[in-house]
């Protein structure tokens, strides 16, 4: 039996996520992802990234949640982070507008 582990931030929301191989029980801090989290729109975000591989009853997900609201603790589970804005530009990409003349 492998056990596979990810953490994920998301505003001031953290996650750390289990994946072990089992039949697809979702688990949120010891409880059911239905009961714990209220919203549809909140466990489809959750679901979402096991559907897209295709491998939602192939793996038991362990996720122990803290911090933040319901869709950022939602959201968490994404690994990816916010950019900084640099010095000299108007967001973290997007340059100031180049004059021509």
């Amino acid at each position: 039996m492998s056990q596979f582990y990810g953490t994920g931030r998301r505003k001031s929301s953290k996650a750390r996520v289990f994946l072990t191989t089992g039949e697809g029980a979702i688990t949120v801090n010891d409880r059911p992802l239905d009961e714990y989290f209220g919203r549809q729109t909140a466990r489809m975000v959750v679901r979402q990234p096991l559907e897209l591989v295709d491998l939602v009853g192939k793996f038991d997900v362990r996720v122990t949640v803290k911090g933040g609201g319901g869709f950022g603790q939602a959201g968490a589970r994404d690994a990816r982070s916010v950019e900084r804005k640099k010095v000299g530009l108007r967001k973290a990409r997007k340059r100031p507008q180049f004059s021509k003349r």
